[in-house]
């Protein structure tokens, strides 16, 4: 059996970034160590530590991505992906698609950073309860706001090839992390997407779609697939949450 051919890096006990990069390769049937579960949060800790005084760029925050090989590592979602994607062969075959796609990630690590800022508004360091009020209003602004605002652009962008795909029939990066943005969303604001569900028929389609990749539903149905919780990025509070 082929040795895996990367280490995945990213905190161990929740999905947060790092699941944008796992759901990517869990659909081009890549195979990985996902280090910190195998080891724990320390061994990460170390290991960033250990990049930091190596003398070699090193990257900022998890999740970041190692080539066992070569000891190669990179970091940021939207760069590790289209790095992969490009590795891997696996982008369009035209340039300017494959430059559109990487934009539309990018707007993925937007709106994924306002979502972390809604439970977060004031401090990552203080608890949620030391920065509820501000919490509740950043969250209304963000439900009523900023989440038509992405999703009219998802969905007028998934609207300019026939589908169920961002590039049309062959699924990309973006598709694997708007399937996380949407679930995400559903499990922090379950009453904000209930309501606006009906608006955005092609996002859903292309969620959907995602499911049913054959190494997407077996991630999906495997342990490696760690439930949403209140420790990571997308987080339900109920106080937070109205149609």
């Amino acid at each position: 059996m082929t040795s895996p051919a990367y280490d995945l890096w990213y905190w161990p006990s929740i999905q947060g970034r790092g699941e944008f990069v796992r759901l990517f390769l869990a659909a081009a049937g890549i195979t990985y160590r996902d280090r910190a579960r195998t080891g724990d949060a320390q061994a990460l800790v170390e290991d960033m530590e250990a990049r930091e005084k190596s003398g070699q760029f090193a990257p900022y925050a998890p999740p970041y991505l190692v080539e066992r090989e070569s000891g190669f590592a990179i970091a940021q979602v939207a760069h590790v992906l289209a790095w992969l994607t490009d590795r891997h062969d696996l982008g369009t075959g035209d340039a300017a698609t494959d430059l559109h796609l990487i934009q539309l990630q990018l707007t993925i690590t937007d709106i994924v950073a306002e979502v972390h800022d809604t439970h977060h508004p004031v401090a990552s360091g203080l608890y949620f309860d030391d920065q509820k009020d501000a919490a509740k209003r950043a969250a209304k602004a963000f439900r009523e706001e900023r989440i038509p605002k992405y999703l009219d652009h998802f969905e007028a962008a998934l609207s300019v090839k026939p589908g169920p795909f961002m590039a049309g029939a062959k699924w990309s990066h973006v598709d694997t992390s708007l399937f996380q943005l949407v679930e995400g969303l559903r499990y922090a604001f379950p009453l904000r997407m209930a309501a606006a569900s009906d608006d955005y028929p092609k996002l859903i389609a292309c969620r959907d779609a995602v499911a049913e990749i054959e190494g997407v539903a077996s991630y999906l149905d495997s342990e490696a697939r760690i439930p949403f919780n209140e420790d990571g990025i997308f987080r339900h509070y109920e106080e937070l949450d109205d149609a």
